[in-house]
């Protein structure tokens, strides 16, 4: 049974219906192989190439489909490959090979799904400063299922950069396809065809030089190139132009072409308008690069076993809880949600896992955004004990009321899932926040962490530089609103891409009406 219709490179549950189509598909292909072997020589190669993979693959989908790069693949193959050899074989629709392609061809992923996951590499390759070689290697950190990318790999994520205006990515990995190709490797991608694509990118982005290099290498591979050709002449043309500025105000002029040089990827930021001045800063944090806390305050945190005033539960049990940050004060505590809940509690989402949702400022509904990648599902505690035994834990450690909480929301980031800088709260310019919940502001946020996590996946507050990362078993906890009822604006944070594997948390975002004696009031605006 397919979990989803729509699929997107971040959430295993679709992909890992992927594989078992995909194996199916293998199976359907080896008994149509056995009919006519002479004929279909070509396919059988492709099948038993892609049956051992699949028996691969399936013996551990998440782990396989917490490679980035198995993920790229596997929607290429389905949306791209699998296409071609369904023309190859298409003569006879009669065969039942054809018949199961065609049926199982309504799950497959669309074009749409294919760039989706090339973007997801490639927020990966910017977020964790990765090389187009170490990618292209498979050479991630916490990798099982090591898998290298093709000639053809790699042209098409260039392809899929330069179909957005992306040319810093496009120079990246046409450029790992050249070397590739230089290496020795075999492809149907030619040489002429991939330096086309990377000497446009390069001019794109100032280097005259390089592109009239790499024209000139075209036209020595293919003297009657009609655009290469034309390129030389412009490009010269354009360089010429070029020197002769330089040699008016040469210093200044070199300034600028050094800068351009090297501020490549800030250009290419500018030019598709990035929203998030605070980029650099997350991606520092998600990389553990950036603001630590200094001795002296490192010092005042500590662990503790905690039993939230003798609350009867918690008397003969207390949790193990540990400061993580003192302002905004971040404590986890430890082996508060079981193996067995957490079974429970995926379990139970799987079936209604749907793409995340924000809360939109304007009308204060729910709504998809773009920097939110992920999926989720809500749980009441009206279904399933487990649940209810859940809230009420948070309950008796953070003292607050569940009553006028938000469901327990599950959510799941697969490879390059992320949700980039954020509030929980609602803010003064946006009355509306939260309005037809009726139970006022977002006072605090309680997070499970139901998986560990290979590479990547963090928890960052880009104001003060906190990073929290994912650790099965464990929950962290912090408040939104001052006891004042203000905004504690220095609790923005995001959730960084992942890398390697799967992440699986579970939050409760706490609201203000039913805490009025579980934390009262305070005159103080920042208290």
């Amino acid at each position: 049974m397919h979990c989803i219709v729509r699929f997107s490179s971040s959430i295993p549950c679709q992909m890992t219906d992927l594989l078992y189509t995909e194996k199916d598909l293998v199976t359907s292909l080896k008994e149509y192989i056995i009919q006519e072997e002479n004929k279909l020589e070509k396919v059988k190669e492709w099948a038993g190439k892609l049956d051992s993979l699949t028996i691969t693959a399936t013996q551990d989908p998440e782990g396989y489909l917490g490679h980035p790069v198995n993920a790229f693949k596997l929607m290429k193959r389905l949306n791209s490959e699998w296409a071609d050899l369904e023309s190859l074989v298409l003569k006879d629709t009669t065969n039942g090979f054809i018949s199961n392609l065609t049926l199982q061809r309504q799950f497959f992923p669309t074009d749409e799904d294919q760039t989706g996951a090339a973007k997801a590499l490639l927020r990966l390759q910017d977020t964790y400063q990765l090389s187009a070689y170490t990618i292209s290697n498979g050479d991630l950190p916490g990798v099982v299922h090591k898998s290298q990318m093709t000639v053809a790999d790699c042209f098409e994520l260039g392809k899929i950069a330069y179909s957005e205006a992306d040319y810093y990515h496009t120079e990246l990995w046409m450029a790992q396809a050249l070397t590739q190709l230089d290496e020795g490797e075999e492809s149907t991608i030619d040489k002429v065809t991939v330096m086309d694509y990377l000497s446009y990118a390069i001019y794109q982005q100032g280097e005259l030089e390089r592109a009239l290099e790499l024209t000139k290498r075209m036209l020595k591979l293919d003297p009657n190139h009609q655009r290469a050709n034309g390129n030389l002449k412009y490009f010269e043309f354009q360089l010429e132009k070029q020197r002769k500025a330089e040699s008016e105000k040469k210093e200044q002029e070199d300034k600028k072409k050094e800068k351009k040089v090297l501020d490549k990827r800030d250009a290419q930021r500018k030019r598709s308008k990035d929203p998030l001045p605070e980029r650099k800063k997350y991606e520092m944090l998600c990389r553990g690069e950036g603001i630590k806390l200094t001795p002296r305050r490192q010092s005042r945190l500590f662990c503790r076993y905690f039993d939230n005033n003798r609350n009867p539960r918690l008397l003969l049990a207390p949790v193990k809880q540990e400061d993580e940050w003192d302002r905004p004060r971040i404590v986890r505590y430890h082996d508060i949600i079981s193996d067995s809940e957490i079974m429970t509690v995926k379990e139970l989402a799987k079936p209604r896992l749907k793409r995340a949702t924000v809360h939109d400022p304007v009308t204060g509904k729910l709504t998809t955004a773009h920097y939110r990648v992920s999926k989720s599902a809500w749980l009441s505690g009206y279904e399933h004990s487990t649940i209810e035994k859940i809230n009420q834990r948070i309950e008796d450690i953070t003292g607050l009321e569940m009553d006028t909480a938000e469901e327990l929301q599950v959510a799941n980031y697969g490879v390059g899932g992320q949700y980039e800088p954020h509030f929980d709260f609602g803010r003064k310019d946006e009355p509306d926040a939260f309005k037809e919940l009726g139970t006022g502001n977002r006072i605090a946020t309680w997070l499970f962490y139901m998986s560990d996590v290979s590479a990547g996946g963090a928890t960052v507050f880009t104001d003060v530089g906190a990073a929290v990362w994912p650790k099965k078993g464990t929950a962290v906890f912090w408040y939104n609103l001052f006891a004042s009822g203000e905004g504690d604006y220095s609790t923005r944070h995001a959730a960084c891409p992942v890398l390697v594997g799967n992440k699986w948390v579970s939050n409760k975002w706490i609201h203000e009406r039913g805490q009025e004696f579980r934390r009262p009031c305070d005159i103080s605006e920042n208290e």
